[in-house]
């Protein structure tokens, strides 16, 4: 993104916000098994034909989806399978983000036995 003008920034963040909510992520992952139909997503992800229309036109406004008219249907599928790629690389960032964080709270919940902690937490008898 180094040295890019403001306008092509501007198109980057519209790119994440399309990302950036559970419905279309939701929608991308059900296009990634196979193209769909309005009517098959918004029964699959349990929202009204309406909405996921709304997503979709999002969707295919930023690139990541392409639509094909079949007699009275219209089917989308993935126009960029690229998006998949980047998904997962955040998928696996965030993965490690809280195997981190598990870790570290790991680390406070049951001190090592034989340290002065754990001694500490010994009951006397």
């Amino acid at each position: 993104m180094e040295g890019l003008p403001p306008e092509a920034l501007a198109q980057v963040a519209a790119y994440f916000q399309a990302l950036a909510e559970p419905t279309r992520l939701q929608i991308l992952n059900m296009l990634r098994q196979q193209e769909r139909n309005v009517g098959e997503l918004a029964q699959r992800c349990g929202c009204t034909s309406a909405n996921v229309s709304r997503h979709l036109s999002l969707l295919m406004q930023q690139g990541l989806v392409e639509r094909e008219n079949r007699g009275t249907s219209v089917y989308y599928r993935i126009a960029d399978p690229a998006v998949y790629e980047l998904c997962e690389l955040v998928c696996g960032n965030i993965a490690r983000s809280f195997e981190r964080s598990a870790r570290g709270r790991a680390a406070f919940a049951a001190p090592a036995v034989g340290t002065p902690a754990a001694r500490a937490r010994k009951p006397r008898t």
